[in-house]
């Protein structure tokens, strides 16, 4: 059996609008058959009076009924002007209801039917009256002679058949008027519902809801974070998105996005964004369909907790890199050691042995007495072995120094290894391959943490500077400006944070400075 009640949301609306247009057009049609019946009775009274009080009015209906002529004169101008009003009939009688006049001249003299006492006193009135020729609305009016007295009346009326027939007359102009209205209703309704089906897909309301509620515990409970963006701007943006981007409650418009996030940009994979406290992993998808040409759907993954493992972890393995390769070395010394000692070359041997390891003991001895910081020490000793074997000389100056005490420095070690190994990193990667040094200065005084990290580049001008501790790159690029890019804008986060601040300048060399006041309190 089909379905009664339509399953798709548009097919029930379609089918309630059909219904009340339906109602609205037949209720509208009756009372427009209604208006007109009672308009046409109203028009009929306003005729029938109009006649009879012309009629009773003229001096010559009033001349005929005192000279005693009244049938013979009236009778041909009654009938005349019934004719040309399309009338029932016109009756001319006396006081006493005997009939002067009548459309069946044989009805002449015999007794009007109908109420004549107000036409007696004077007043002109109508009725709905059974006479001869069947129910009439009529009129009566008083024919008054020159001293003012009653000397006669005027009927005329108008059968019901007739009103009737006139009001049927109009049944096709309305039905007309009707059916036009409902069609254009319908191609209307037809529209919308073609519509709605298109945007709903079908679905029918229970389906929508269903729909509305996944859709909505799915916004609320998913760990990453999920905007949809317009072209009127921000369209959609769960907890996650609003907790990761600082974002208001309510409504969110664009200029209340960070900058990665104000420009079209459709197809973006694990893109890498720095914000004032987080990294951020940004992907970016179109949506398809010709309705929505600049939407999109952008997820955010939070990685500031994971890119601080990894500094970590990469301070580790370069530590664990440089062990590698010191004992590849010392194996190489070893055997150098042994051949001296056999070649009878006891002395050369000794000296061998021994710069080497002083040299080394003494860099280790050094910053285990100054860093109080062990990854950091650890970090420092694996970057000075990475420097040795890309034949960059790496110095770390004689002053540098970090208290004991983690209590007393502003960084955390995590942050530590952020800011100086992304910075001496970057020293690397950007000091002059004909004279490659770098130098590096941590140290901590009463007031202030100093970390200094300078090289044999080029540098950068303030404006590349400030652009390179803003963008983010993508996870995907292994360009050195996509790692220094990221490196400094991580930096940048850390000293931002801590109410610090991050120079860059050209003086002995390419100079950069992270200054971060020590609270005492």
């Amino acid at each position: 059996m089909p379905r009664l009640v339509p399953r798709s949301l548009a097919g029930q609306a379609f089918a309630l609008q059909l219904v009340v247009i339906a109602l609205i057009v037949l209720a509208g049609g009756t009372l427009a058959l209604i208006d007109a019946r009672r308009d046409g009775d109203a028009a009929a009274r306003q005729q029938v009076t109009g006649i009879a009080s012309s009629l009773a009015e003229s001096p010559s209906t009033a001349a005929a009924i005192e000279s005693g002529t009244a049938s013979a004169v009236l009778q041909p101008v009654t009938e005349e002007v019934r004719e040309d009003t399309n009338i029932a009939f016109i009756t001319i009688m006396a006081p006493d209801r005997t009939r002067f006049t009548h459309t069946n001249p044989a009805l002449i003299g015999a007794p009007y039917l109908g109420t004549i006492e107000p036409a007696l006193e004077g007043k002109t009135f109508t009725e709905v009256y059974t006479g001869t020729l069947g129910p009439s609305i009529r009129a009566v009016a008083p024919v008054m002679s020159s001293s003012g007295e009653v000397i006669g009346l005027v009927s005329a009326g108008i059968t019901q058949q007739t009103l009737a027939q006139r009001w049927q007359d109009q049944w096709p102009q309305i039905l007309a008027i009707a059916l036009a209205a409902l069609c254009v209703s319908l191609v209307g309704i037809w529209t919308i519902r073609r519509r709605l089906l298109r945007q709903t897909h079908g679905l029918g309301p229970a389906e929508l809801h269903v729909m509305y509620e996944h859709h909505d515990a799915i916004l609320h409970s998913v760990s990453e974070g999920l905007i949809v963006l317009d072209r009127n701007g921000v369209a959609l943006a769960n907890d996650e998105a609003r907790r990761l981007l600082s974002l208001p409650a309510g409504d969110v418009d664009r200029d209340s996005l960070p900058t990665f996030l104000r420009s079209y940009s459709p197809g973006a994979r694990d893109e890498v964004h720095v914000t004032g406290d987080r990294v951020l992993v940004v992907n970016r998808s179109h949506v398809p369909g010709d309705r929505s040409p600049d939407t999109e759907v952008v997820t955010i993954r939070d990685r500031t907790e994971l890119q601080g493992a990894l500094g970590e972890l990469n301070s580790m393995r370069v530590f664990a890199e440089s062990l590698r390769s010191q004992a590849h070395e010392s194996a190489n010394r070893l055997h150098t050691i042994v051949t001296l000692v056999e070649m009878g070359r006891s002395t050369e041997a000794v000296r061998f042995a021994t710069d080497e390891l002083q040299l080394s003991q003494q860099l280790v001895d050094r910053l285990s007495n100054t860093v109080g910081e062990p990854a950091l020490a650890a970090l420092l000793l694996g970057k000075s072995a990475q420097a040795d074997e890309r034949a960059i000389s790496l110095t770390i100056t004689d002053d540098t120094e970090l208290p004991s005490d983690a209590d007393e420095v502003p960084l955390s070690g995590q942050e530590l290894i952020t800011v100086v190994g992304n910075l001496i990193d970057n020293a690397l990667d950007a000091c002059d391959r004909e004279d490659p040094w770098v130098e590096v200065t941590v140290r901590q005084d009463a007031d202030q943490l100093l970390i200094q990290v300078a090289d044999s580049g080029p540098g950068m001008d303030p404006a590349e500077f400030s652009r390179a501790m803003q963008r983010g790159y993508s996870t995907k690029s292994d360009t050195e400006a996509g790692r220094r890019g990221l490196g400094l804008a991580l930096v940048a986060q850390v000293v931002a944070r801590h109410h610090g601040t991050l120079d860059a300048e050209m003086t002995y060399g390419s100079v950069v400075t992270v200054r971060i006041g020590v609270d005492r309190r």
